[in-house]
């Protein structure tokens, strides 16, 4: 900045090898477009410009959008979280089977059919006990 306020506007201009660099390093999976921007001082804005002018698996009409690490943290998160809920459904659904399989043999065994039996004594519940 300028003692005035103003700011001097600087253009830098890439060579078309430099850009070819950055792009191969990004498509390598070396560095992800924040280091990029952070190790060539180059804002990202340019380098998503340059993916999409000169890499080789990119098409034209797909856009490039890079997840920060905070977020990739988020997601890695989640999907750990969904692979924890999805094992424990599939444990209480063996659990299911498992009792269904039991009310099953005992009803062939006995000959209870215990899901609809409503002659069943209920329970007097706990009875309580006088204090001397």
């Amino acid at each position: 900045m300028l003692k005035n306020g103003k700011r001097i506007n600087t253009r830098r201009k890439y060579s078309e090898d430099f850009k070819l660099r950055i792009v191969n390093e990004y498509e390598s999976g070396k560095h992800s477009v924040c280091e990029l921007e952070k190790i060539y001082d180059i804002p990202n804005a340019s380098i998503y410009n340059w993916i999409y002018k000169y890499s080789k698996y990119n098409k034209k009409s797909i856009k490039v959008v890079e997840l920060k690490d905070s977020q990739m943290q988020k997601l890695k998160e989640l999907q750990n979280r969904i692979a924890e809920l999805e094992q424990a459904l599939g444990q209480k659904q063996m659990n299911i089977d498992y009792l269904e399989k039991m009310i099953e043999l005992a009803k062939e065994q006995y000959d209870i059919d215990i899901k609809k039996n409503s002659n069943t004594p209920q329970s007097g519940g706990s009875k309580t006990t006088k204090k001397n």
